[in-house]
């Protein structure tokens, strides 16, 4: 009788994920280490990584294509699993799938509204904005568009993954999750030493990515769910 009483034991983990990831860049904003940052690749004539082989044709234009082609693997892999997409139900490979798209929509949504510029936009790295809070809203004098970083999202979106795994792999959950983080994190650098973005970008880069795949996975269905309909 007791047995049967016992409640089942809530999985905290996404929480205490949440709350790191809102801690981090939140501290990240308090410490006005941005343009600190900044300042060891940019100088008052710009950037001279900018234009590196190594950041543009592999980190941006590789990395780019290399996710479309991950993106479209994915979808396919909703009927056509390989790999570890095997290990998951139709309905969980659907959800990575989604959620990945998503997220990196969010994104993008995200970018289209803002009025922050980038780095080499600015006065100080030999463009004509000046630096402004990306959370004050008003226009800096530049282009704009430039927060959350949209590049940094294509390691990020796949946060999805340990979502759909940690039902039924945590090692491969915990491996995925951070696979993705360190891939959204690489990618956001790389742009970062280009002067395309500051480290808030990638930081809230990666807190849009993650409570969208928080979000959808609350209110994804459950086998035993599914089931009871």
């Amino acid at each position: 009788m007791r047995d049967s009483l016992t409640l089942p034991r809530r999985d905290l983990a996404p929480l205490w994920i949440t709350l790191a990831f809102f801690t981090l860049a939140l501290a990240w904003d308090a410490s006005g280490l941005d343009l600190p940052l900044a300042r060891l690749a940019g100088t008052h004539a710009g950037f001279p990584w900018r234009q590196h082989w190594l950041l543009v044709d592999v980190f941006h234009e590789g990395a780019r294509r290399f996710s479309w082609l991950l993106a479209l693997g994915l979808v396919l892999g909703v009927w056509w699993p390989i790999g570890p997409l095997t290990r998951l139900a139709p309905a969980q490979r659907l959800q990575l799938a989604l959620t990945t798209l998503v997220a990196a929509l969010a994104v993008t949504l995200l970018k289209a509204g803002n009025a922050t510029s980038c780095p080499w936009d600015l006065r100080e790295f030999g463009g004509a904005a000046r630096y402004v809070s990306h959370w004050s809203g008003l226009g800096d004098g530049g282009s704009g568009h430039c927060f959350p970083a949209g590049h940094a999202a294509t390691g990020f979106s796949l946060f999805g993954g340990y979502f759909a795994f940690r039902r039924t792999d945590r090692r491969l959950a915990w491996a995925w999750l951070i696979l993705a983080g360190a891939g959204g994190l690489l990618l956001g650098l790389a742009q970062q030493w280009r002067g395309a973005h500051f480290m808030s970008h990638t930081l809230w880069s990666g807190v849009v990515c993650w409570c969208t795949a928080l979000a959808i996975d609350a209110a994804w269905p459950t086998r035993t769910e599914i089931g009871a309909r």
